[in-house]
């Protein structure tokens, strides 16, 4: 099946311009240009993955960045001029996947795109859960509880990171090994964003036993 791209872009020329890219490289694109048109373009028609610029008018692109969360998992990628630390971790922080800075290679945000619908599209080979300490996290179901109670379904990245770390249980994974494991060899971030992700992750799940070891990186459960 076609994956659709759906920008939130109100410059023109930038949607255009995308627009041409994308479909060149094999995507269904769509175009809106406001948070509002956004919003039930996702209830009513959901794309397969989200471009949201910041500067939006009426809602902007972190309101309804954050109004998506509320109704869906689907990967959302942050287009802005901005390039401070504090938008990108407040970008990160209310559920967006990935940051991207204008001006913006085409072949770079094609490969961002690649990359985040590739981690939220596979698919494992029978079912998959790992238990650490009393929690267990599910694979196929994507969500996470503690014993008995009730289950918490992170965003996809948080629950990739998560579920590298489980995979690994007991062992230290750097945070350059978690940027490859859950973005990709092609993504082109910095290692913050894995800090701002363990964050989220420990705020949903609260007791969650994700170690900070200082100076290498994270590590899920005792040694």
């Amino acid at each position: 099946m076609q994956e659709t791209v759906l920008l939130v872009e109100d410059d023109d020329s930038i949607a255009e311009m995308l627009g041409q890219v994308f479909e060149k490289a094999g995507y269904r694109f769509r175009h809106c240009a406001s948070g509002e048109e956004a919003l039930t373009r996702v209830k009513t028609r959901p794309p397969s993955v989200v471009l949201l610029d910041i500067g939006l008018p009426g809602i902007d692109g972190l309101e309804a960045c954050r109004q998506i969360r509320q109704i869906s998992q689907l990967p959302i990628i942050m287009l802005t001029a901005r390039d401070t630390e504090i938008d990108k971790v407040v970008g990160l922080e209310i559920g967006a996947d990935d940051y991207v800075t204008k001006p913006f290679s085409p072949r770079e945000l094609v490969a961002r795109v690649k990359a985040v619908l590739r981690r939220s599209t596979e698919t494992s080979t029978g079912r998959k859960v790992v238990e650490v300490e009393g929690w267990i996290i599910d694979l196929d179901r994507h969500h996470v509880r503690f014993g008995d109670g009730l289950p918490v379904t992170p965003t996809a990245k948080e629950f990739d990171l998560l579920w590298s770390l489980a995979e690994n249980a007991g062992l230290v994974l750097s945070r350059a090994q978690l940027l490859e494991a859950v973005w990709g060899y092609d993504y082109f971030g910095e290692t913050r964003t894995v800090d701002v992700h363990v964050r989220q992750i420990r705020k949903k799940l609260d007791g969650i036993p994700i170690e900070t070891v200082w100076g290498v990186g994270y590590r899920l459960g005792a040694s």
